[in-house]
């Protein structure tokens, strides 16, 4: 059986942690924000851990990295 293939759209996007959660960019900053409030932008920072469900999407497209 020859390997899978990862998505290169989700190995740039997502990072798996030991544990086995995914780390990915927090939403809403690529545009429009003056009309964001600065606590909203400044909560947004850095990168975030996905939801269990989004988690089994994203594990989905990178079958090595489980």
């Amino acid at each position: 059986m020859p390997k899978m293939k990862t998505k290169s759209s989700a190995k740039k996007r997502f990072k798996v942690t030991a544990t086995g959660k995914v780390m990915s960019a927090q939403a809403g900053k690529r545009h429009g924000m003056i009309k964001r409030t600065r606590k909203f932008i400044r909560n947004a920072r850095g990168t975030t851990t996905m939801s269990e469900p989004d988690t089994k999407i994203v594990k989905g497209f990178m079958p090595y990295d489980r």
